[in-house]
């Protein structure tokens, strides 16, 4: 064995373990992303019936500007990966996002998507209202308001898109760890089978990821467009982070039909 091939050995018995975020050749056929957020649900509930407390205001404050500012960061971040080029190409991709964002919004309305988001919250709050004033609630009840409010999350379904199409599992991440401070709350209210959350927003979420993967990203890559898609999403992320921060009341399921409209205005227009 000559050194060059041992040392190149030692490098890949180093890294066996380590994690990286650079852009790889290739991708490993795999999607991480459902099995944070349902690892989250997990630890979350775990955490709950293990300590009866809960945060002070000033923990929750904290607690809220870090999921706002990590989510605006991993949007930033997805936009800066996904755009490239000249500066005027990267104004015309940035411009083609602002575009898609706006006939999203124009098409969710369309749709009606804020409503249906609307009333499935309705439901769900209605649930939640009723454990609170006399626990414990229903277990069933609270089982199914629970996995509505974790798989109708906008920023769930923005998460699941970019995991099955760049493996930018991060957005998922972040909500991996709001999924789990609110279930803390849960699990004292309908007690621990509100748990088996994390088995039907698992399957949402891995499935939603693995059809965008199959279904959408070999074309979307034939043809040049999966940085539309990035960048839209980064952009829908940092809009998200508002509304974490409580810094301003967004309609986001409207948008979320920008990831759709993206790709086709890159195709019809670049």
């Amino acid at each position: 064995m000559t050194a060059e091939n041992f040392r190149t050995r030692r490098r890949r018995r180093k890294c066996f373990f380590c994690v990286s975020f650079a852009d790889g050749a290739g991708h490993n056929g795999r999607v991480i992303g459902a099995y944070l957020n349902a690892l989250g649900i997990l630890l979350g509930a775990l955490a709950g019936l293990a300590w009866r407390g809960g945060f002070s205001l000033r923990t929750q404050n904290f607690l809220k500007s870090a999921l706002g500012a990590f989510t605006a960061f991993f949007g930033l971040r997805l936009v800066w990966e996904n755009i490239g080029g000249s500066f005027p190409a990267c104004g015309r991709q940035l411009a083609l996002a602002l575009l898609a964002v706006i006939l999203g919004n124009w098409l969710g309305r369309l749709m009606g998507l804020q409503k249906i988001s609307n009333r499935l919250g309705h439901q769900a709050a209605g649930v939640l209202a009723a454990a609170q004033k006399n626990p414990p609630g229903r277990t069933g009840d609270g089982l199914a308001a629970v996995t509505v409010l974790f798989c109708a999350a906008p920023l769930g379904l923005a998460g699941a898109v970019t995991d099955g199409l760049a493996d930018f599992f991060q957005l998922l991440a972040v909500k991996a760890v709001m999924d789990g401070l609110a279930m803390m709350s849960f699990v004292k209210l309908f007690r621990w089978p509100v748990a088996l959350a994390a088995l039907p927003v698992f399957i949402f979420v891995n499935a939603l990821s693995f059809a965008v993967r199959l279904g959408a990203r070999p074309w979307l890559e034939a043809h040049a467009l999966a940085g539309a898609v990035g960048v839209t999403a980064g952009l829908l992320a940092c809009t998200m982070a508002l509304v974490i921060l409580e810094l301003r009341r967004v309609e986001l399921a409207n948008y979320l039909p920008a990831l759709a409209v993206a790709p086709l205005l890159a195709w019809l227009l670049v």
